[in-house]
């Protein structure tokens, strides 16, 4: 029986190493499905060597070719300063508070501002930096000032010249010349000239259109990303319905929802979202596109929970792991937000991000040892671009154990990684008011209120510092500017009303 049982996985086994052995494109495709698509290339070539007239072989390696510089349109969607302050295509502009990317819920069910705060975006922090979410609703003059001081901040001005960017690297070459012989196709003199080759797109797209009866969805879809990119959102949202009309497909839901995204109707893209998970359950795309629009519009709570549907299916799925790790730790169980950050670092993820989040759930928990070895890695391989919030958080822990000398050095060297850095600026602040230097305290209220506007802190900080000098006119204004970013703070409300009650008895 022993032996019988052995031998059909010993067959399976030869079987299987005899087709590789002797079909050498399963053994490509293999290696594509595994994504070594350079070795995949290699073994086309050598396919193309033996036989040029190989289509299959020819077919996959041009794909594999495409996979090396394959841009997701899904993922691709990153706006300048251009784009966003000179956009007429919103349709509302003062929408109803939690219709809009630009007004998000700011009383929802979880935690509060003071617990959670916002990013520059006016946004709860998010687990992960996931693209259309660096811009600001507010002034384009803040905007302006980030994009002209901030040491890491890209070039905000325009997406465009990132898009030529992409489009170059579309021009693949190789050592023993082009894969696709254009001046055999009598194409390259016509590409050449930029009017004649915009318009052979366009005959090609829509003879490719006729030629399958206007009932192919993907020539409909790729109109439809063109459409997209030229800002032509109407015409791209027609072409994604016919292209659903024709066929249901994941990819044209997830681009109509992001097309209505774009012309902020978070709404009709839930919509979207949801129709596309009645028809395929539980996909992965169509969840995580729904928990960020729940996520962007305060909706703190059926984000996780869509995020949680996201592991049941993908559990190696590292944005969704950090986002509900982000909730449960400002949800104050940062025990169990530790346990999903080691689950990242065990996926491999080595970032000095992942290590200050470790080394800040150890805190909480109580496990200062740990917590210490976990800040000193991530100070230790922290890039430009965070080193800034790390000495941030190491200050703050530093402050929690009553070390302020060591905590206002700490926010000191955040300020010297960047000088914007408004919440360093603002602590610091703080711990000067409590050694009785009000006239740098207030310098540095001041600049941390500039630096900061999205912060009520600096706002409330410096409400506080003018009502005890005795200047309440400025507390009140202050105060107030503190109450319009953050409407529910119970100490800003009562500032507010002790400076009131003073009004009436005078």
């Amino acid at each position: 029986m022993d032996n019988r049982d052995n031998i059909a996985p010993r067959c399976a086994h030869t079987l299987k190493s005899r087709l590789m052995d002797v079909d050498p494109l399963l053994k490509a495709l293999l290696l594509y499905k595994r994504n070594k698509v350079d070795e995949a290339i290699e073994l086309c070539t050598a396919i193309l060597d033996k036989d040029p007239y190989d289509q299959a072989a020819w077919g996959l390696k041009m794909t594999c070719m495409t996979e090396g510089i394959y841009v997701d349109e899904i993922e691709n969607d990153e706006r300048g300063v251009a784009e966003t302050f000179l956009d007429d295509s919103v349709i509302a502009s003062n929408a109803r508070p939690g219709t809009s990317f630009s007004r998000p819920l700011t009383s929802s069910k979880g935690p509060s501002q003071a617990i959670r705060p916002r990013s520059s975006t006016g946004r709860p922090l998010s687990g992960v930096v996931r693209p259309d979410t660096t811009a600001r609703p507010g002034t384009m003059e803040q905007s302006l000032r980030t994009s002209r001081t901030s040491k890491t901040a890209r070039a905000t001005s325009s997406s465009s010249a990132r898009f030529v960017r992409l489009g170059t690297a579309s021009m693949v070459s190789q050592s023993d010349g082009p894969f696709i012989n254009l001046a055999r196709l009598n194409v390259e003199k016509y590409a050449r000239d930029p009017n004649i080759s915009r318009l052979l797109f366009e005959y090609i797209a829509a003879i490719a259109t006729k030629s399958a009866y206007y009932s192919d969805w993907y020539w409909k879809n790729q109109l439809g990303k063109c459409y997209y990119r030229l800002g032509m959102f109407s015409d791209a949202i027609k072409q994604f319905l016919s292209s659903l009309n024709n066929q249901k497909m994941v990819e044209t839901y997830a681009l109509l929802a992001k097309t209505y995204n774009r012309i902020d109707q978070p709404m009709m893209a839930i919509e979207q979202y949801n129709s596309g998970l009645h028809i395929f359950r539980n996909d992965v795309t169509l969840l995580i596109g729904l928990a960020r629009v729940y996520e962007q519009l305060g909706e703190m709570e059926k984000s996780v929970d869509t995020y949680k549907a996201v592991l049941k299916q993908d559990a190696s799925n590292v944005e969704a792991i950090a986002c509900v790790a982000t909730n449960y730790f400002y949800s104050d169980q940062p025990e169990i937000a530790l346990r999903y950050y080691r689950r990242i670092l065990q996926m491999g993820v080595n970032s000095a991000e992942l290590f200050m989040n470790l080394g800040l759930c150890c805190f909480f928990c109580q496990q200062f040892d740990l917590s210490m070895s976990c800040v000193e890695r991530a100070l230790s391989i922290a890039t430009d671009d965070v080193v800034a919030d790390t000495w941030y958080n190491t200050g703050n822990i530093l402050l929690a154990t009553g070390d302020t000398t060591m905590a206002s050095r700490c926010y000191r060297l955040a300020m010297a990684a960047d000088p914007n850095h408004a919440e360093s600026v603002c602590n610091l602040a703080v711990l000067q008011m409590r050694d009785g230097k009000l006239d740098q305290s207030r310098a540095l209220f001041l600049s941390a209120t500039q630096k900061g506007p999205h912060l009520f802190e600096p706002h409330f900080n410096l409400a506080l510092l003018t009502y005890q000098l005795g200047q309440f006119d400025e507390s009140r204004s202050l105060v107030l500017k503190a109450l319009e970013i953050f409407p529910d703070h119970v100490y800003s409300k009562t500032l507010l009303g002790y400076i009131e009650q003073m009004y009436t008895l005078l």
